[in-house]
């Protein structure tokens, strides 16, 4: 898939089991178009992980950068419906982070995802971010990916936590982000074994142990299928 706009908010977080038939109840019939009918949001994604029964990644796609500190936005964090106080408690370990999109190639939507959480040594971050620009292109090509984006945390700045962020609690968050999408899940092991292997990431100029996550297609919605819901 090729990212709708410059700025992203990726999630990481786990549901326990006897949560799950509820939250993707209301995750997909309140929550996502609720969202999508916030100005300027483009599209959003829920990703099962093949690896962890609990875990989901979700990420929304933004129009521009000051959505994230739009009227639209903070007024629907700052006042949560009835059936989303219920549920917030139940996002365990979320990891949350606001993001600038520094690069994305690639189309469309596929069925299989991989998320890279990374962070680049002191003063080597443009030496990365160039590695990656010039590394992650090549790979929409490849028989089995379809794209593969670059993310920035960047979080605004707030006075203080939103009303979700007190419900669930403290958020973590991640600083870069790679996404590889593509519709053969062998291809994305390869490219995680080859061209975002930790060792050549860490060659490029990122710390040790970077965080990799592996997940499937659950849901993805935009402004034009919310109206239809």
């Amino acid at each position: 898939m090729s990212l709708l706009g410059k700025a992203a908010v990726a999630m990481w977080w786990s549901v326990r089991p006897e949560q799950r038939a509820e939250f993707g109840d209301w995750h997909s019939h309140e929550h996502f178009p609720e969202r999508m009918s916030i100005p300027g949001f483009r599209r959003g994604s829920r990703w099962t992980s093949t690896e962890n029964a609990d875990g989901f990644f979700v990420l929304y796609e933004l129009e521009q950068y000051d959505v994230l500190t739009s009227r639209g936005y903070l007024d629907r964090l700052n006042a949560p419906t009835p059936w989303s106080t219920k549920m917030m408690p139940h996002h365990l370990g979320m990891v949350r982070s606001q993001c600038r999109v520094a690069a994305s190639f690639g189309g469309g939507v596929a069925t299989s995802l991989a998320t890279v959480r990374l962070s680049p040594e002191t003063g080597q971050e443009a030496a990365l971010q160039a590695h990656l620009s010039e590394t992650l292109r090549p790979l929409t090509s490849q028989p089995g990916l379809t794209g593969v984006h670059l993310l920035l945390t960047d979080a605004p700045r707030t006075s203080s936590p939103t009303t979700e962020q007190q419900i669930r609690g403290a958020d973590g968050a991640a600083d870069w982000i790679i996404l590889l999408s593509g519709y053969d899940s062998e291809m994305i092991e390869r490219a995680l074994a080859d061209q975002l292997a930790p060792s050549a990431l860490r060659a490029a100029g990122a710390r040790d142990n970077p965080m990799i996550g592996k997940y499937r297609l659950a849901f993805t919605m935009t402004p034009n299928d919310a109206v239809a819901v």
